[in-house]
């Protein structure tokens, strides 16, 4: 009997059924193009290879962790100089606070659908799942920083 893979996680996306449920990657498919801005629902290699649109949508969620860590980290000294008040700048540090923390969360899930797109991939295939080349390659190299790995 062949080892199975199991996502269940509580960082596993409740709008994506789990692996082995019926239409499964349909789901998967669904939220990750939900991740990504709209333009790309029209490029065909990412609607119809789901562990494409995976990597895309790490890297996508990558860059706004990145994009939002900038926004926090500058607030204080640049907001005041566009004029904004005080009261609205603790807003938006506080928000983008929040922003973080979910996009951290979108990362974990985003990387739990993609080894599961992979293992699927693989079982389809009929060959083992394997770590090594096939998942380096559809790995972003550099996660973002302070985003901690699911194990």
């Amino acid at each position: 009997m062949s080892p199975t893979y199991s996502p269940v996680s509580a960082d596993w996306p409740c709008q994506v059924r789990t692996p082995g449920n019926r239409d499964w990657e349909r789901t998967a498919a669904r939220w990750l193009r939900d991740l990504l801005p709209a333009r790309y629902a029209g490029y065909s290699p990412l609607t119809r290879h789901p562990v494409l649109l995976a990597r895309h949508a790490q890297l996508q969620i990558q860059h706004e962790i990145r994009a939002v860590r900038v926004a926090l980290q500058t607030s204080r000294a640049e907001l005041p100089t566009l004029g904004v008040p005080e009261p609205t700048i603790e807003n938006a540090i506080q928000m983008y606070a929040v922003e973080l923390e979910q996009l951290g969360r979108l990362a974990r899930g985003v990387r739990l659908v993609t080894e599961a797109l992979l293992a699927a991939g693989s079982a389809r295939d009929g060959g083992p799942v394997r770590g090594g080349a096939r998942q380096a390659a559809l790995t972003p190299r550099a996660a973002a920083p302070g985003v901690p790995r699911s194990r």
